[in-house]
C-alpha cells in the first residue's frame, strides 16, 4: 500500500473520476472515497490552523504528506 500525501491522494482522486467515467466504478462508492478525501484535507488544514495559531512550527510529518520533503 501506498504511503498517503497530498500526491497520492490526488492520483487515487483522478483515477477513480476515471473509473466512473468508464463504468468500473459507480457513483456511490466514488462519492464515498471523495467525502473521506475531503475528510483528511479538512483534517489537515484544522492541524495547520492550530498550529499557525499555537505559532508552532509545522511538523515533518505533514511536511511530508504535502509532499516538502523526502523520506
Amino acid at each position: 500500500m501506498e504511503k498517503l500525501n497530498a500526491v497520492t491522494l490526488r492520483n487515487q482522486l483522478w483515477e477513480t473520476l476515471n473509473d466512473v467515467k468508464t463504468n468500473r466504478m459507480d457513483p456511490a462508492t466514488a462519492d464515498a472515497v471523495a467525502s473521506q478525501s475531503r475528510e483528511i484535507l479538512r483534517s489537515f488544514k484544522t492541524q495547520l490552523q492550530i498550529l499557525a495559531h499555537a505559532k508552532k512550527n509545522v511538523t515533518v510529518d505533514m511536511l511530508q504528506f504535502a509532499g516538502e520533503t523526502h523520506e
